[in-house]
């Protein structure tokens, strides 16, 4: 209500001095308009007196239209303008000189703090190992005395035997799988009955394993297996001479299409694989020709060489069957329909301490390429025991 009367009542004091100048329209006075209802001494002063000073339009509306409210409507009147000063006075500069806003401008970068730069974050990312190398090792020796006198006979004797065994394989976690294995073994026997040869061999073995597959279901592969095996030097018998095999006599190359299973039993304690090759070729080479019949070839109708086909089955396991005891075993048999070959390696190995092991070597063979033996027939056996130093990495 009372912003209502207070402008009709500037309403109706500026159109009585609407004919003025337009630059008195400029007067600081409008201020009292808008700041809280106070009763002005000088309006009513100015109003009665009789000879007031000429006052610009602007000026003579408010005082007119703040008189207009004072007379109709008093009760609107909040303070007078003693009570304003006593209160504390209004900065004359303020009210007499025009406002003016001093802009200035700034940078850009001066605006606001710039944002924190993050520290450079190297990212690292692996190429995934698609190959694995794994190895292992041993040096073993035996010794066995037994003085000229002992009542049940025999003789003492000293051996040592070397192994190593290589692996690398390449697996690219979907369909391709290429294992690659070394088997190094070498081992040497001295025994006083023996005027001949001063050192026989009791194990000579360099063998290379290969297997490429395809895989077709879960463990299964589709493969292709390469084996090629010789040995390192002369094989030589107690008190003779005669040399019974040599370093690429023989030498055995046999390549296998067939299945390749994987396997991982026993809570993945029984681990290895078994590999069936219906089609298989066996190439067997004899260097020394004087050897060559005692390893199936018909010399020198077939010079150095002999070639059969047939099938084959491989199977190589390893068992741990708890810390202590494990065993590894390899089957491997070959037949041409009209020869066959079976081997069955087997080793057993019991830990002593981190370093230190003891084996048992048991190593049954049946070859119908060779004499027949009249207690044997064509089986052969080896066995061994041995203690020493191992390594695994």
């Amino acid at each position: 209500m009372k912003k209502t009367l207070l402008c009709l009542a500037v309403v109706q004091s500026l159109s009585v001095s609407a004919a003025q100048p337009a630059d008195s329209l400029g007067s600081s006075s409008y201020y009292q308009l808008f700041a809280p209802l106070t009763f002005f001494h000088h309006i009513a002063g100015h109003k009665m007196s009789l000879c007031s000073d000429e006052a610009d339009a602007a000026q003579e509306a408010v005082d007119d239209a703040l008189l207009h409210v004072y007379l109709k409507r008093p009760d609107l009147v909040q303070v007078t303008e003693t009570e304003q000063q006593q209160s504390g006075q209004l900065r004359q500069e303020l009210i007499s000189a025009p406002v003016v806003q001093h802009t200035q401008f700034a940078s850009a970068g001066l605006l606001a703090d710039p944002l924190p730069q993050a520290d450079p974050v190297e990212v690292a990312v692996e190429e995934p190992l698609f190959w694995t190398f794994k190895g292992d090792g041993y040096l073993q020796f035996m010794q066995n005395y037994v003085s000229g006198n002992w009542y049940k006979g025999g003789e003492g004797n000293y051996s040592a035997v070397g192994s190593l065994t290589l692996e690398a394989n390449y697996d690219n976690k979907q369909k391709w799988k290429w294992d690659n294995k070394l088997e190094l073994k070498l081992g040497f026997q001295t025994s006083p009955s023996d005027t001949v040869n001063k050192f026989k061999t009791t194990e000579d073995l360099i063998r290379y394993t290969g297997k490429m597959g395809m895989q077709a279901a879960d463990k299964w592969y589709y493969t292709i297996q390469v084996l090629a095996y010789t040995q390192f030097t002369k094989g030589l018998k107690a008190n003779k001479q005669n040399v019974f095999s040599d370093f690429m006599s023989p030498f055995n190359l046999n390549v296998g299409l067939g299945m390749d299973y994987k396997i991982s039993w026993l809570n993945k304690r029984l681990t290895g694989a078994v590999n069936i090759s219906p089609l298989a070729v066996n190439y067997r080479y004899v260097d020394r020709s004087d050897l060559a019949k005692s390893f199936g070839i018909d010399y020198p109708h077939h010079h150095h060489s002999l070639t059969d086909f047939g099938s084959q089955l491989t199977a190589s396991l390893e068992w741990k069957m708890n810390d202590v005891v494990k065993w590894k075993t390899r089957l491997y048999a070959f037949t041409s329909y009209h020869r066959a070959e079976l081997e069955w390696e087997n080793t057993f190995t019991l830990r002593v301490s981190k370093y230190i092991t003891a084996n048992l070597f048991l190593f049954p063979r049946f070859d119908d390429s060779n004499n027949r033996d009249d207690e044997l027939g064509y089986w052969q056996f080896k066995e061994y025991s041995s203690l020493g130093f191992s390594y695994t990495f």
